[in-house]
């Protein structure tokens, strides 16, 4: 029996050097479903922390708002009630114009242009964000934004005075430049909203609609690609800082390796979200003459109140992506 004593502590004590035994366990909140390519993508990034990090950090995801909803998330990551979350940065543009780079119609018109824009806008994201006590880990654009209607129209104009759901600061202001009613909802509770006739309209991602199944309660897809909003991932610089060197590596390379799958997995599943949208009985359209005129006009007026709002740290992001 004191053999077998000894052998039990002389494993235990070696698990302990090897680190066994200091496990370090975080909350991750997201505010999407477990359906979603982002939340898949969160997913994948955790399992990958763990392996890299010999399961040092052990990540635990609390999708689709569950934990934490959306508009508390990078409180709750500065307070340190969470270490991490993924949540939409555009979310934050009233706090800070830079938030917003992602989300003025009419900017970029392709993934390509969308990762461009991001890179010229990550020093002073992560800078920004850093300032406020936070790390900035990866970004992963949504697909192209398209307006979803219940009934055909040919001109974003048509939309006046219907309640049309926002998202960010960026899609109310769209809301209000149509003359429609911007009303904030968030993504678990656009299925009900609809149904509830709290909403009558929409702007958001292939994605978006097949997640919450817009088939049931909408008809009309316009895929007017009007912007590529991002969601990134961040986490309290405290509780980071005080990981050891080779779990914060861990986490660098994760998330590094997210980065690229995230933005590869929302290309590729553009496409095959619009043919399950119109599988499902949506109308997929092309926007028309009118809608372009419209969202050119719009998206004039909105760059120019972005770059106003976001000074010289605004001109320095535009000067960079357009070089």
């Amino acid at each position: 029996m004191n053999q077998m004593l000894r052998m039990t502590a002389a494993a235990g004590f070696a698990a302990l050097a090897t680190g066994a035994f200091a496990q370090t366990k975080w909350d991750m909140p997201t505010g999407y479903s477990d359906g979603t390519f982002q939340t898949q993508n969160v997913r994948s990034f955790v399992d990958d922390v763990a392996r890299l990090s010999g399961n040092k950090l052990a990540i635990t995801v609390h999708s689709n708002g569950s934990l934490v909803k959306m508009p508390e998330m990078k409180r709750s990551v500065q307070s340190g009630q969470v270490p991490m979350a993924e949540m939409l940065v555009s979310v934050l543009s009233n706090e800070n114009a830079i938030f917003g780079f992602d989300s003025v119609p009419g900017l970029v018109g392709s993934y390509a242009e969308a990762r461009k824009l991001y890179n010229a806008a990550r020093a002073q994201l992560a800078e920004t964000l850093d300032k406020q006590g936070l790390v900035l880990l990866y970004s992963v654009a949504w697909p192209p934004q398209g307006v979803y209607t219940a009934k055909p129209i040919t001109a974003l104009a048509e939309l006046k005075g219907t309640k049309f759901r926002s998202f960010n600061p960026a899609t109310a202001r769209f809301a209000e430049l149509i003359g429609a009613v911007p009303t904030t909802i968030q993504v678990p509770e656009i299925a009900q909203a609809f149904r509830t006739g709290v909403l009558d309209a929409m702007i958001t991602s292939g994605a978006t609609g097949v997640d919450s199944q817009a088939w049931d309660f909408l008809k009309y897809f316009y895929d007017t690609q009007a912007f590529l909003p991002q969601n990134i991932v961040i986490a309290n610089k405290r509780a980071y800082s005080a990981l050891p060197d080779d779990v914060k590596t861990a986490i660098q390379n994760a998330a590094k390796t997210a980065e690229d799958r995230g933005w590869k997995m929302s290309e590729e599943l553009n496409g095959t979200h619009k043919k399950t949208l119109a599988e499902k009985g949506i109308n997929v359209l092309p926007p028309t003459d009118a809608m372009k005129a419209e969202l050119k006009k719009i998206g004039e007026t909105m760059a120019a109140e972005w770059a106003k709002r976001a000074g010289a740290e605004g001109e320095k992001i535009l000067a960079e992506f357009r070089k």
